[in-house]
């Protein structure tokens, strides 16, 4: 089944909890944060502070996304604040293995995230131990970029993986998840659909995110 995850990254701030409310109602089933800091990516967002405030204001299921060096050193934060998924990049973990197991350890369902051109090989060891895949289909950073026309066989391939390899992780994707984009995107493989500013963008989450979810699952007949 296909499931969107709006990201705050594009969401009004003053109005954080009836933007979330909104989206929700448009049908995204899992809130998206992207955490950056600044250093691994250029640009600053948010940290554990917001997740505690989100966790206030939604049952859903909180999907962070750790753009920052040294991950490991902030896990049990986000644990604390609310966090039910935690995924760290295969660039900024050189003991990928000891941070999902991290993560694992404090009750969160870990993912790994891949950069535009990683390798899906740098992965294959550790797909057994996660909840979920996020492919990059941008180069992380800023939202409302273009979306990476290769990230679609990366998707297909990562897909063809997990049944190779008879696993049952989810295949997320975010970057340039949009109305002309979203087809192609689930019929590659994604499930998890990251999505900012196609939802938020114009000001009408609700709406624009119930058009975006319609048209990804009626691309895959679900």
């Amino acid at each position: 089944m296909v499931e969107l995850l709006p990201s705050i990254l594009s969401a009004d701030f003053a109005h954080l909890a009836e933007e979330v409310a909104a989206a929700e109602r448009g049908g995204g089933t899992v809130i998206h944060v992207d955490v950056m800091d600044g250093h691994f990516v250029p640009n600053i967002t948010l940290g554990p502070p917001v997740v505690k405030s989100l966790r206030k204001v939604t049952k859903l299921p909180l999907d962070c996304h750790l753009m920052i060096e040294n991950p490991n050193d902030y896990v049990a934060a986000f644990a604390d604040a609310g966090a039910d998924w935690l995924s760290v990049h295969v660039e900024t973990c050189p003991h990928l293995h000891r941070s999902l197991e991290l993560i694992a350890s404090h009750g969160m369902k870990p993912g790994v995230v891949l950069n535009p051109a990683t390798p899906l090989e740098m992965v294959c060891e550790i797909l057994p131990m996660v909840h979920h895949v996020l492919i990059m289909s941008v180069n992380p950073g800023f939202g409302g970029q273009k979306f990476i026309p290769f990230s679609l066989d990366r998707l297909r391939r990562l897909k063809q993986m997990r049944t190779e390899l008879g696993l049952n992780y989810k295949i997320e994707v975010d970057g340039g998840v949009a109305h002309d984009t979203v087809a192609s995107i689930v019929q590659a493989g994604a499930e998890l659909l990251v999505a900012g500013n196609a939802v938020f963008g114009a000001g009408r989450p609700e709406h624009d995110a119930r058009q975006l979810l319609d048209a990804a699952r009626a691309a895959v007949g679900a």
